[in-house]
């Protein structure tokens, strides 16, 4: 009850903050809130440490910004398709990487992401190091002008909306409680039957699939797909988002990303803006000497203490 309490409290505090945040800002904290849950639940969940998420939320962004500038088909159909790319990239990647375990397996999907990454510099429709530019916004359904920054903002509150539902479903099913387990211990998981390459590869396409989804979503809101988003900086920024905000909690890596982010834009403005590569990573330092269950797991840690 005190979950579902919180929920409708952070759901109501999102629809009310356009009225004292800019916009544009919420949407990037959405977008990367989704990327840092969908990264969550391969890592905190499937116990899976990827470096080549940004292939799957660069890929999805590329895919969709070209569905919807030059095929010139409507925003919702061009972002379900970057998120499709992505979840077929997925697999594509999850096949070969799945069979092996821990650094082999990190390196696997680093390697991968790095192809995906120089695909996109080399690529005539990518724009190079430009990027794919004049992304158009469209409408949705036809009837709302995406234009405005406040009705694009509530179709990005859905989309995060829909994918953290999707998150937490797949999380609390026996899908998921099967997931936690092969993380625990993969070889009693063996012993009692479970295929586990199937469930790690399953849990590696979601995964991947609404890290896409973000993507997708960003480029619409942006107007802009960059080599940004499909650079290996963009797969560590997920990692520190997600163990800031506390490793295999549903709502850690939200608000993980939702601090980062802050930092971000806060630093940019100030006199340590060429310095905030090196803040991030003496946060990074911080979060894995002091706080390694993260901020929701240190919280739910006193929480627990205290009754």
């Amino acid at each position: 009850m005190n979950t579902k309490l919180a929920y409708l409290i952070a759901f109501a505090l999102l629809l009310m903050a356009p009225l004292v945040l800019y916009p544009v800002f919420l949407m990037k904290l959405l977008c990367f809130a989704l990327f840092a849950s969908a990264f969550n639940l391969i890592l905190g969940f499937g116990g899976l440490l990827s470096f080549g998420h940004a292939a799957f939320f660069g890929g999805a962004a590329y895919i969709t910004g070209h569905a919807l500038k030059v095929w010139g088909l409507p925003t919702e159909l061009g972002i379900l398709i970057g998120a499709l790319s992505s979840g077929v990239l997925g697999l594509a990647i999850g096949l070969l990487a799945i069979r092996r375990q821990g650094i082999y397996f990190a390196m696997i999907t680093l390697a991968m992401a790095q192809m995906v990454y120089f695909f996109f510099i080399s690529a005539d429709f990518s724009g190079g190091e430009n990027g794919l530019q004049g992304v158009p916004r469209g409408s949705f359904l036809g009837l709302v002008d995406l234009q405005n920054n406040t009705a694009m903002y509530y179709f990005v509150l859905g989309v995060f909306v829909l994918g953290y539902f999707l998150i937490a479903r797949a999380v609390h099913s026996p899908f998921g409680q099967v997931l936690s387990a092969i993380r625990d211990n993969e070889a009693r998981a063996k012993s009692l039957g479970y295929d586990v390459e199937r469930y790690k590869l399953l849990a590696f396409v979601l995964s991947a699939t609404i890290a896409g989804l973000a993507g997708a979503t960003k480029t619409v809101v942006f107007q802009l797909a960059s080599l940004t988003d499909a650079h290996w900086h963009m797969s560590g920024e997920v990692v520190l988002m997600t163990l800031l905000g506390g490793l295999g909690t549903i709502a850690g890596p939200a608000i993980g990303a939702g601090i980062i982010v802050t930092l971000q834009n806060t630093l940019a403005s100030g006199p340590l803006s060429s310095w905030v590569p090196v803040v991030l990573g003496l946060i990074f330092v911080l979060c894995v000497l002091a706080f390694r269950r993260g901020v929701v797991g240190e919280i739910q840690a006193l929480i627990r203490k205290s009754f």
